[in-house]
């Protein structure tokens, strides 16, 4: 499972775009680039000339109120992290670039859910409804500046709502409706919207949910709030509420968003809030039209010829990157619900039956789906699907093998890495570019991204934290609330190497993962730097853990921790749960044992293995490790938030495991 799946080295077509860019860079700025590593190399040696070249390549002049400037200067005029600056006085808005595909044919975004219903909306109609929905929330009194929040579905109305707030200059902020109330209004109420858009409800799992007193409730919560613009039937008693197509129907004069500054807020995302707050991160219309239009047109080669389905949910910066699609010109697809309802098969369908070219799922979909017997390949007709993405965590090599046996032979596999703290991806796969099990192809254009030993050194070949050292467009431009920068800079730049950092020019972006680079300019990605086991001294990250547990057929998901004791003891339990029919005995627990001792470690062999009810995450997906860590080891002022957990009742299960742990 080391090989390269597809085999051979292949290159882009001449009409990629990474290769056209690629021409146009040489062509432009006397460069050589022959390969993949030296147009990266240059990209990050050179970033004001690599992000004008981006600027040019996709015409961005067209849409700003004054052409770029001459001279590095006008496109970073200070490189420093934190707070560099991007197209000083440039003045542009998200939204257009959208809208300069508005003469495209057919649907710009379809909608589905669980029962089969489908709805599109059509390139011709969108501009009109963007407009009319502008007007709306303009006559409510919202202009540059102003807060329009979301409690919704994975719906094209959402989509709808985002563009048009965004046109206006105002900021938008979504929270999907699997939230309770109360822990909606802590990420939202923060910010204290003018306008709130919501959902009468969705389906998920076979079963309606209703979300019209969620919504009300959300609503009364929400300080200053002038409107709220209900998408289905209206929450019982909520007074002035909007139905949604009432405010499509203001008439419009002529429409052309709002041109603002490059650093003017576009949107709101925010940290899972486990333990503390969650963190209001803030970016930029400029920063995200470039790195995204560079991300998923450049290195997933999407265009006007594509249909882009990444499932996902408003609470996931996943959302806004699948909406980039639109950037592109490629339509996109909604999905309201479950994943694996009615089985494993669903997603499948839909990219068979919407001729999806670009999906983009997780490890826990495509392990689902491996373990029930899939054969996505056989079963639908997937000719149109040309790449997979999977994001969400590290995707194992066997689930390489997988797709590759069981989907479509040699179909590329992009596994990225990102987050919410830059809206998109550090590292993934790119066109052209070989793919091998458990690999990122490469790190994308435009990112330094290194590997660092705990004394600032970069390293090839080794685990390290995963660092930035070059600005990024679509790094933060500020978070939420933190007027002198206090707790952004806390977040990436104050890392305590161990001995003076290699980088000459000031801070460095700490991302909080570990890392290996290879001598090919390819990732391993290996989990939290803040999760790591360390055992009898050896640092290992989760994720390899894993890899090779959750590889196991009667291993449905796996939870590994390191627990510090009294005296220096350590404690690494493995918490499992397992498919139906599947038993924890003695020989399934031999067979954990002898999997990570001869795939991976013999000092990393869990010192026990016991079946869980079920294993807590985010409500984005990722695995509650820090936290749960800390409550097995007894510390007192862990305080998870149980608004951010997709099982809270699972906290109390952990925590007794670790009260009845003997050291």
């Amino acid at each position: 499972m080391t090989g390269v799946v597809p085999p051979g080295d292949p290159a882009p077509t001449p009409d990629a775009a990474i290769e056209r860019f690629r021409r146009h860079v040489e062509e432009r700025f006397g460069v050589t680039a022959t390969d993949y590593d030296a147009l990266w190399s240059w990209s990050v040696r050179e970033p004001a000339r690599f992000w004008r070249a981006v600027w040019e390549f996709f015409d961005l002049d067209e849409l700003a109120a004054e052409p770029l400037g001459e001279g590095d200067e006008a496109v970073l005029a200070d490189a420093r992290m934190p707070g560099a600056r991007w197209f000083p006085g440039v003045k542009l808005n998200y939204v257009a670039q959208v809208l300069r595909h508005a003469g495209l044919p057919g649907a710009a975004i379809v909608g589905l859910d669980e029962t089969g219903a489908r709805t599109e909306i059509a390139w011709s109609e969108l501009p009109g409804m963007v407009a009319s929905l502008a007007a709306t929330l303009r006559n409510l009194g919202v202009g540059p500046g102003d807060v329009v929040a979301a409690y919704l579905p994975d719906i094209p109305e959402a989509v709808v709502a985002f563009l048009a707030t965004a046109s206006l200059g105002a900021i938008w902020s979504g929270c999907g409706q699997d939230y309770a109330p109360q822990g909606a209004a802590g990420r939202l109420g923060q910010l204290r919207p003018k306008v709130l858009f919501s959902a009468a409800g969705y389906r998920w799992g076979g079963k309606d949910i209703d979300k019209r007193a969620d919504s009300a409730e959300l609503a009364g919560l929400l300080d200053g709030l002038v409107a709220h613009i209900t998408i289905g039937d209206a929450p019982a008693g909520a007074p002035g509420a909007i139905d949604f197509g009432e405010a499509l129907s203001t008439p419009t004069a002529e429409f052309s968003p709002l041109a603002v500054d490059v650093d003017h807020p576009l949107w709101v995302l925010f940290s899972s809030g486990t333990t503390g707050r969650p963190k209001g991160i803030v970016h930029g219309h400029g920063g995200v039209v470039v790195e995204h239009l560079k991300a998923t047109a450049l290195h997933g080669d999407l265009s006007s010829d594509d249909v882009f389905f990444w499932q996902t949910a408003l609470s996931w910066m996943m959302w806004n990157y699948q909406v980039a699609g639109l950037l592109c010109g490629a339509r996109i697809v909604c999905y309201s619900g479950s994943p694996l309802y009615p089985d494993a098969d669903r997603l499948w369908q839909i990219v068979a039956d919407e001729k999806v070219t670009y999906f983009g799922t997780s490890p826990g979909q495509l392990q689902a789906s491996r373990k029930a017997g899939l054969e996505p390949g056989d079963q639908h007709d997937l000719s149109a699907l040309r790449t997979l993405g999977s994001t969400g965590s590290a995707l194992a090599p066997d689930l390489f093998v997988w797709v590759d046996e069981h989907v479509k032979k040699g179909l590329p596999i992009s596994s990225i890495s990102g987050g919410t703290d830059i809206v998109s991806a550090f590292a993934g796969g790119s066109t052209g570019v070989p793919v091998v099990p458990g690999e990122l192809s490469v790190r994308y254009l435009g990112v330094a991204l290194e590997s660092w030993s705990p004394d600032g050194r970069p390293q090839v070949g080794e685990v390290g934290e995963l660092v930035v050292t070059e600005p990024m467009p679509s790094m933060p431009v500020s978070f939420w609330d933190d007027p002198d920068g206090a707790r952004y800079r806390a977040a990436y730049f104050e890392h305590e190497w161990q001995g003076p950092t290699s980088h000459p020019d000031g801070p460095v972006w700490r991302h909080g993962d570990w890392v290996t680079v290879t001598d090919r300019g390819s990732l391993v990605i290996h989990g939290r730097s803040d999760a790591t086991l360390n055992r009898h001294g050896i640092r290992m990250g989760s994720a390899d853990i894993y890899e090779v547990v959750e590889s196991l057929d009667e291993v449905a998901e796996a939870f590994v921790l390191g627990v510090d004791g009294p005296d220096g003891k350590y404690w690494m339990p493995l918490f499992v749960t397992l498919v139906p029919g599947a038993v924890l005995d003695d020989a399934l627990e031999k067979r954990i044992a002898s999997a990570v001792a001869e795939r991976l470690s013999r000092r990393h062999v869990p010192d026990e293995v016991i079946e869980a009810p079920g294993i807590p995450h985010t409500r984005t997906g990722k695995k509650l490790e820090v936290p749960v860590t800390a409550i097995l080891a007894g510390r007192s002022e862990v305080n998870v938030d149980p608004r951010s957990v997709d099982d809270y009742s699972l906290i109390e299960w952990y925590a007794e495991q670790g009260r009845s742990h003997r050291w």
